[in-house]
């Protein structure tokens, strides 16, 4: 491979900026994507919305940290192994509301149907179940975890949730 002129390979090692402990301290943002199938209304909406309904859901999760650079190491070169953003999220997040109900427990009428339907599985908010509302659900459930997990080194910047592939909302460190 011809690089820079000289008949040499490309070494990202010979790149990096050494940092503390094995990190390169410049950050980096890396983000996994979800995808899950629920259902849900807004009962106050004033279209078609306050219809029971459900969507394919997508949610991509961003995290930022520096660059692992321990020669040798499993995670070299990564800010987390992206298997390991997907478990997190998976386990508390995708599983509990994959192929769930998501209801407001002020939806007094659904709440009620919902639990004469045995075995059903419904997830309770506090608020209607919009886009917004849980993508900020979703990062304060998933911001302990990966800190819990991974310290300092390791931070949730946003989550987005996608209600369809053209309408999202962000829910970003800071605003949440």
């Amino acid at each position: 491979m011809d690089f820079q002129g000289k008949n040499e390979v490309f070494d990202p090692r010979k790149c990096r900026r050494p940092g503390a402990r094995g990190y390169n301290p410049a950050p980096m943002r890396i983000t996994r994507r979800l995808e899950f199938d629920a259902g849900h209304r807004i009962p106050n909406h004033g279209s078609q919305c306050r219809h029971l309904h459900g969507h394919r859901y997508a949610i991509e999760i961003t995290l930022s940290g520096p660059v692992v650079t321990i020669a040798g190491a499993a995670d070299e070169g990564m800010v987390m192994d992206f298997s390991e953003v997907k478990a997190i999220a998976q386990q508390h997040v995708v599983e509990p509301w994959d192929h769930a109900f998501l209801a407001w427990r002020g939806d007094q009428a659904v709440v009620a149907f919902l639990a004469t339907v045995t075995g059903h599985k419904t997830v309770l908010f506090d608020a209607p179940p919009t886009a917004e509302h849980l993508a900020q659900t979703a990062f304060r459930i998933l911001d302990p975890l990966y800190r819990s997990r991974y310290g300092a080194k390791l931070e949730l910047q946003q989550v987005r949730l996608y209600e369809t592939p053209n309408c999202w909302a962000d829910a970003r460190r800071g605003d949440t």
